[in-house]
This record gives structure tokens, sequence and C-alpha cells, in this order.
């Protein structure tokens, strides 16, 4: 893959992982939440996180997150996680996270780029699944800047791109 292409697809995955940062580290304990829920601020992070790690895999078949996350996000019965996760940590799964997309896209090639992206459910390229995996980090962060927006009347401002070198 040409160097220009990796370099534009990171610099926008990077911004939707930056306003996410973001987000978390601006948002107040009273607004994170203590208890499981769809809607808390902290599930929605890790439900991002989760994912964003997830896609980022060759394929579905032996993912495993690093601990403490399960893998109860792929629970088709919607299983919570047991506890609520800390800030600390999951701005520490959100730099594995990082990390994670930077390799990837520093060992995308032409031949892998428009293969299947290896996951039974989703029949896309691998460079669909990371444009998809870019949209969804972007929606589940717009979700919670409205949450800071509306509970603190104050929310991140926009990054149009990311300043973390590939």
């Amino acid at each position: 893959m040409d160097t220009a292409w990796k370099q534009i697809i990171w610099n926008q995955l990077g911004a939707a992982i930056d306003s996410l940062e973001l987000a978390i580290k601006l948002c107040p304990a009273k607004v994170w939440g203590d208890r499981a829920g769809y809607h808390e601020f902290w599930y929605i992070t890790y439900h991002t996180l989760f994912f964003l790690d997830y896609y980022l895999s060759d394929t579905d078949k032996g993912f495993k997150p690093p601990k403490p996350f399960t893998l109860g996000e792929l629970d088709p019965a919607g299983v919570l996680p047991e506890r609520v996760y800390t800030k600390k940590e999951l701005l520490k799964y959100l730099e594995f996270g990082r990390r994670k997309a930077r390799r990837k896209l520093k060992a995308m090639s032409n031949q892998k780029l428009f293969r299947h992206c290896g996951f039974e459910r989703k029949d896309y390229t691998v460079a669909e699944l990371m444009i998809y995996n870019t949209r969804h980090v972007q929606h589940h962060t717009a979700q919670l800047n409205l949450l800071l927006r509306q509970k603190t009347n104050s929310a991140p401002k926009w990054v149009s791109k990311t300043k973390v070198k590939l």
C-alpha cells in the first residue's frame, strides 16, 4: 500500500481515536457512571475500544482482548461487564488500540488491502473494514460528546487529523 494512503487512513483513524481519548479525559466522575448499563459513559467507551481492537485483528478466530477485558461484548445475549471499568484501564486499552492500528497500517500491502477482512459476518475487504472501524469509533465518540455537552455543558473540540505519527 502506498505510504501516502497509509498516512491518509491513519490521519483519520488516529483523529477518531484522539477524539475518543479527549472525551474520556474530559469526563468527570459524576458522568463516568458507577453501574452496569448500556448508556453509561464508561460502557460506551469500553464497547468502542473493544470493537476497535476486535476489527483491527486479522480474523475473528482466536481474538482475545487484553486483561481484564473479556469476550462478553461478542455474546449475542448482550452480556455487560461484571464491573465498571476505570478511566485508567480504558485509557490503557485506548493506547493498546492505537498501537495496534499503527502496526496494522504500517504492515499493510496492496495485496492485503483488497482481501476479505477475515470476519465471517462482514462482507468487507480489509480496506473497507478500516473505514468501518473509523466510523464506529467516531460514531460512539459523538455519543460521548453529546453526553458531556448535556451533563457538563462542555465537550472536546473537533480533531481534524491526528498529530501522532504513523
